[in-house]
């Protein structure tokens, strides 16, 4: 090769990195554009799936770790890790089939083996079991038998799919790490298999997701999503405002109010999966009887607890505090799940009645003295209960002062301690609290949400171990709950769901006060609509599965402003953005063809790479 050639070829390089450099920076804003911002305001305990407890940590990880099965557009069983599933009559064999080509999001083959070792770790290792312990309670076992076969053998007949629920991590990666706390804090990307990964999480500052290229259904529209923390929600309603996030949820009605019509905001009102409830401490107990926390004995009174409630008035809670906003509350499940909502038949709801109230207390011994206050019959002095809530959301403190006012009403002081989301859940954990509000999303399948309230699930009495909703034990609920998870015929499987709440009702531990609609807002000057979950008249975020963000697609991918609906549909993908990489490969091919020789050394050493 002469030295003009040489000289040449030089020239051309410098030209090339040059030209580079001056595109670096292109695609780096459009990448920052199209990443998502969130506002978040509640915390994130651990990113660890086998512990996580907190809602805004669990819907994180729905975008990074995908269960077997999946909640789909109408909140249907549809594939996920796994693509198809069969049962065997007597509904204790379940097998799954994932399929031949998934990868986890570092490219290492996502199989069956994954799945055993996750169910298998969740079996046997009493610290990985307190999220989702309760549901491989009655599996015997879960066996890969191949790369692409997961059986998994049932101790009696299952009637919820075992799949659902269970995030799948990645074998390769778990099993060299300290598993109980690994993901505590996030040190090193996270590897997963659904549509977003975590890269950087900054407790109370930041958490940041990157897009996954390798996710079977596709990669997201959105560059990456990041949750951004606020102190509170009016101050993510200024940022709002300001575009310094693109999207918030969990807003007041007042809030909602405030933002409607404001210009490049779109607010949406969705029919939630959630209930907000007043939890009346039993008298809490671990799961070997011991006793536990400091609850008023006065609520070990089961005439006590049902004044409690009959002196709230929940109708004025969805009018005043809501807007009509939420749904009255019956038992834990909402309305969106309308094979299980409601008491059994013949079974009469509690009402308003203030009253009745007062005879039950009467009747219990708790007199009211001369200055109207009830007197606690054990101690001689008034009568009064603590209401424990979170400071994460503004409605409950609303919601505490008229509770505070009605109980006052019917003799009963009440102190309102409205405190910070970690004090609520290190009290309530350990039954340090009288009254709590409190509130769970709910799924699809009622199993979980019964699960939780037997009395193989209460905690320790450290608050460690297995998750319990309201510290609740009683056998005939126990025995209803074996019987529903047994039973395959649909019909008689929700009477029996009904008879279980309604047993767990009648103990009047847990008031459901409401079924709030899920409210949001977003930039839409900046994003297009989202899919929704059900179709059309669900949130955006909070959902069953990913969906929501997933779907997410700025506004000026590939040069339109469509709605991303459909390509985000199960078995589909968003597609990548034609416009700018179109753009980016022409420019490379135009330099490409000035320099040929450069270009097919290039060329070689990507393949080697890729290979």
């Amino acid at each position: 090769m002469s030295t003009t050639t040489v000289r040449r070829l030089a020239a051309l390089a410098a030209a090339i990195l040059v030209t580079l450099a001056s595109l670096a920076g292109v695609p780096a804003r459009a990448a920052e554009a199209s990443v998502l911002r969130i506002a978040i305001v509640a915390q994130i305990d651990t990113l660890n799936p086998f512990k996580t407890a907190l809602l805004p940590s669990i819907n994180v990880n729905r975008m990074q770790f995908e269960s077997l099965v999946e909640s789909g557009l109408q909140n249907e069983p549809v594939g996920g890790f796994a693509d198809r599933w069969e049962t065997s009559p007597d509904g204790r064999t379940w097998t799954f089939t994932v399929p031949d080509g998934r990868v986890w999001s570092d490219g290492q083959p996502a199989t069956a083996d994954d799945a055993a070792w996750t169910l298998n770790q969740i079996m046997t290792k009493p610290e990985l079991a307190t999220a989702n312990g309760t549901l491989v309670a009655n599996v015997a076992s879960a066996v890969a038998r191949d790369p692409r076969t997961l059986v998994i053998t049932t101790k009696a007949p299952q009637a919820t799919n075992p799949g659902i629920d269970i995030p799948i991590v990645p074998r390769h990666v778990w099993e060299n790490r300290d598993a109980a706390h690994y993901l505590d804090d996030v040190t090193e990307p996270v590897v997963g298999s659904g549509p977003f990964v975590v890269t950087k999480l900054d407790k109370g500052q930041s958490l940041e997701l990157a897009a996954n290229p390798r996710f079977w259904r596709g990669a997201p529209r959105a560059a990456g999503l990041r949750w951004v923390w606020y102190k509170n929600m009016d101050a993510a309603v200024q940022g709002l405002r300001t575009g310094e996030i693109d999207l918030v949820s969990g807003l007041t009605n007042a809030q909602f109010d405030a933002l409607s019509g404001v210009p490049g905001v779109t607010t949406s009102a969705g029919a939630g999966r959630r209930y907000i409830g007043l939890t009346a401490n039993p008298g809490m107990a671990s799961s070997a009887n011991q006793p536990m926390g400091n609850g008023n004995p006065a609520l070990r009174d089961p005439a006590v607890r049902r004044a409690v409630f009959l002196a709230i008035d929940n109708a004025t809670i969805v009018e005043r505090v809501l807007g009509c906003r939420a749904k009255p509350g019956v038992t834990q499940i909402p309305t969106v799940y309308p094979a299980y909502f409601g008491l059994p038949a013949g079974a009469s709801p509690r009402t308003f009645d203030p009253d009745e109230a007062g005879r039950l207390m009467d009747a219990a011994g708790y007199r009211r003295g001369a200055d109207g206050v009830r007197v606690d019959k054990a101690s001689g002095r008034p009568l009064t209960l603590r209401l424990l809530g979170r400071n994460s959301s503004p409605d409950l403190a609303r919601i505490g002062e008229y509770v505070r006012s009605w109980l006052e009403r019917v003799g009963v002081r009440t102190t309102v301690q409205i405190v910070s989301d970690a004090k609520t859940d290190q009290d309530s954990a350990v039954g340090n609290y009288d009254l709590l509000l409190t509130g769970w999303a709910v799924g699809p399948d009622p199993d979980f949400q019964l699960s939780i309230n037997q009395c193989s699930s209460r905690p320790n009495t450290d608050g460690s171990g297995r998750l319990s909703e309201v510290g609740f034990c009683d056998a005939e609920f126990d025995r209803l709950f074996a019987a529903q998870h047994a039973e395959l015929d649909a019909a008689h499987r929700a009477d029996l769901v009904k008879r279980a709440f309604g047993r767990l009702y009648d103990a009047n531990v847990l008031d459901v006060l409401y079924y709030p609609d899920q409210l949001e807002a977003y930039r839409s000057d900046r994003w297009n609509d989202f899919q929704r979950q059900p179709t059309g008249t669900g949130p955006i975020t909070g959902q069953n599965s990913y969906w929501g963000l997933y779907s997410a697609t700025p506004r000026d991918a590939a040069g339109a402003e469509g709605t991303p609906g459909a390509s985000a549909a199960p078995g589909a993908g968003p597609a990548s953005d034609a416009v700018s990489g179109a753009s980016i490969a022409g420019i490379l091919v135009t330099v490409a063809l000035a320099g040929g020789a450069i270009y097919l050394v290039r060329r070689r050493r990507s393949a080697d790479e890729r290979e």
